[in-house]
């Protein structure tokens, strides 16, 4: 499990814990960090997800999440 500080991106807390993913604009427009969701509530923040992929996909270099959000990386 990789807790994400408030003042920190999901990105960043992946990336700190070890876990290789790879990143270009930072900003939720290219989704080059895109990974699988496995469960959880996100609060999507980038601007490529379609309705549907947002049921499955995150963008963890601007999203968030309420609670625990499982990946699949």
């Amino acid at each position: 499990m990789v807790d994400v500080p408030a003042a920190t991106s999901a990105l960043a807390a992946l990336r700190a814990a070890g876990v290789p993913l790879l990143a270009s604009c930072e900003n939720g427009v290219c989704r080059t960090c895109e990974c699988g969701m496995l469960s959880g509530q996100p609060i999507h923040r980038d601007s490529v997800l379609s309705k549907d992929a947002r049921g499955h996909r995150f963008i963890p270099c601007v999203s968030r999440a309420t609670g625990v959000l499982k990946l699949d990386l």
